[in-house]
């Protein structure tokens, strides 16, 4: 194997594909990049076993075609410090891979291609088409809600609904859940309901940009599997039952407020300042057009403001995990956002404030914290 390629041209795949590849393995060859070079350029597949990434970049030159794995990070690290513009020649000699860059040589130890595992093909259960700005708005709505390392295995993931006319998105850690849909034609005759584990949602997140380009699913019974722009992402699915999400979302809700969505923010993260770092816990009083925050910690400190808001009703005191409301807040994508309580011991539910006309959004997004005794 021997060719040639631009810098620029290579860090690109090469930097999402080593993103798959994890730091310590249990096999040495998983800590390596597959090289293919052929006729139709160089393909680059990084996997951990339960996510394979395979990306494509055209060569400069081939002088000879083979294929050969190299050290992932170590590869990745080489190319960033290349000065920009550099052309970066590679060829195997002698059992290792030989990069040469103007007057720079570094020798890379590599392992047989023939090592290198990839995630079988299954069969097709459907396949659909969107573009791709629609599934990253998904993930970016809701991936910060996804559980980690917890025991109920099947909430480490994002549970996705396809059905002819939408695609559905959710995540919970059991203390916040976080619901979008994005309405898009599909080509799918029944609803297909699946669980992309946390690391493949993440990854496949770093593929999406705000493009119409398209995106698509193959959609099979233990994989998923996304083609977009040269790229062919494959994930393993979490076998599991995923929580009924319509007895999540609290209904019935009788004091309704909308706030400004930057202001609360701020004012949530400068009380969160003094709250205890343990549980990040703060009171909330709701009262006739005005929202009082308060916090406090185990060292006699407090923390207090008050935020206008658009509310007429019966006051209330709840006590919510800070944390929890401002990551909502980052990812609500109105100037206004609408939370819905019911008492000091239910769920709010907190939306994007939308304008009252009845067509149905393209995109919506609903999110549910549980409160806390404080």
């Amino acid at each position: 194997m021997k060719f040639s390629i631009s810098r620029e041209a290579l860090l690109r795949p090469l930097s999402l594909v080593a993103g798959v590849v994890e730091r310590r393995q249990t096999l040495p060859v998983l800590s390596n990049v597959l090289l293919m070079a052929g006729s139709d350029g160089l393909a680059l597949t990084g996997t951990d076993l339960e996510v394979e990434l395979i990306g494509h970049a055209e060569l400069d030159e081939l002088q000879t075609a083979g294929s050969a794995t190299v050290p992932a990070r170590k590869l990745m690290d080489i190319c960033r410090s290349l000065p920009e513009g550099s052309i970066i020649s590679l060829a195997l000699e002698d059992g290792r891979a030989v990069l040469r860059a103007g007057r720079s040589r570094f020798t890379l130890s590599t392992l047989p291609a023939a090592e290198f595992p990839n995630i079988e093909q299954s069969k097709q259960d459907a396949e659909v088409t969107l573009p791709r700005k629609a599934l990253k708005r998904l993930i970016d709505a809701t991936s910060f809600a996804m559980a980690q390392q917890d025991v109920r295995y099947y909430l480490n993931g994002m549970l996705f609904e396809l059905d002819s006319n939408a695609v559905r998105v959710v995540a919970t850690d059991g203390h916040r859940l976080a619901l979008a849909e994005s309405r898009n034609e599909l080509t799918v005759s029944d609803l297909q309901r699946l669980i992309l584990p946390r690391k493949g949602v993440l990854e496949l997140g770093r593929l999406l940009d705000d493009s119409d380009e398209p995106v698509t699913l193959v959609l099979g019974p233990n994989h998923l599997r996304a083609r977009t722009g040269g790229y062919v992402f494959t994930s393993k699915l979490i076998d599991g039952k995923f929580p009924d999400v319509n007895r999540v979302i609290p209904k019935g809700g009788d004091k309704r407020l909308v706030a400004e969505r930057g202001e609360l923010r701020q004012v949530l993260a400068r009380t969160s300042i003094l709250s205890s770092e343990k549980y990040r816990g703060v009171r909330l009083y709701l009262e006739d057009g005005n929202l009082r925050v308060q916090a406090s910690n185990p060292e006699q400190e407090e923390a207090e403001e008050n935020v206008a808001v658009d509310y007429q009703g019966s006051g209330l005191e709840i006590g919510f995990n800070v944390g929890y409301l401002v990551d909502v807040l980052n990812v609500v994508g109105t100037e206004q956002v609408v939370m819905t309580l019911s008492d000091s011991i239910s769920s709010v539910l907190l939306e994007a404030a939308t304008s009252d006309d009845n067509a149905a959004p393209e995109f919506s997004a609903r999110y549910v914290v549980m409160p806390m005794r404080l």
